[in-house]
């Protein structure tokens, strides 16, 4: 995975999502998602949260070489286990709560994904870390993962505000590739799905029906388990 190309899509998702952001009112900051038991303030504190691993990782020691890709990242292990969402739950609601305002979130936010931009674009090509959950994996592997918080969870905070979503395209076909691989538009094309609405079925925002779910499986399509 190139690195600029993923920095980059970081940055204009990012981007999106603190426009979509600036000027919600108090009242549709306690709108409820469809991540239940967040509010729309705790899933935004929840994306802050996410990304803002990355100093953390890029201050550590880098591993000698990479073993874990963005998709095996995904894998059903402890990193979704009921503890760990339970323990990721409760570590956005205090998040939100300690900012006070729904502004005060939205500067957060932008501080925050605005110096993991920087200090990413600082990072040669081929950079490893080590995420919390102790993969060692190339900085765009995890990065990609962290393009997949903003724009996945973009379409969840558009959803529970009533709003057209702003999912970029740099983003969505990062994404995309991730779920598809390399001949991701010739599945699309297979199953009759445009990429919006695939992304949303393939992440859970959507239902898929039995014949969708034949056709997934015919395809040889197997979807990352997502918390």
């Amino acid at each position: 995975m190139d690195q600029e190309r993923v920095v980059e899509a970081f940055r204009r998702e990012a981007t999106e999502l603190t426009q979509a952001m600036t000027g919600v009112s108090a009242a549709e900051w306690r709108l409820p998602t469809r991540c239940a038991p967040w509010k729309v303030s705790d899933l935004l504190a929840h994306v802050r949260v996410v990304i803002a691993w990355l100093p953390g990782l890029l201050a550590a020691p880098a591993p000698t070489r990479a073993e874990v890709s963005a998709a095996e990242y995904y894998r059903p292990d402890d990193r979704f286990a009921p503890d760990t969402n339970a323990a990721r739950i409760s570590l956005a609601q205090d998040h939100a709560v300690e900012q006070h305002s729904g502004a005060t979130l939205v500067d957060d936010f932008n501080a925050t994904w605005q110096q993991v931009d920087r200090l990413c674009r600082a990072e040669p090509e081929g950079r490893v870390v080590r995420t919390r959950h102790g993969d060692a994996m190339l900085l765009s592997e995890f990065l990609l993962t962290r393009v997949v918080e903003v724009a996945v969870h973009g379409l969840d905070l558009a959803d529970a505000l009533g709003r057209e979503t702003w999912l970029t395209s740099q983003a969505a076909d990062l994404v995309q590739g991730l779920l598809l691989g390399p001949d991701g538009t010739a599945a699309l094309e297979k199953l009759g799905w445009g990429q919006l609405r695939f992304l949303r079925k393939a992440t859970g925002r959507e239902p898929i029906t039995s014949a969708e779910a034949w056709d997934v499986n015919r395809l040889g399509i197997r979807w990352l388990t997502l918390g």
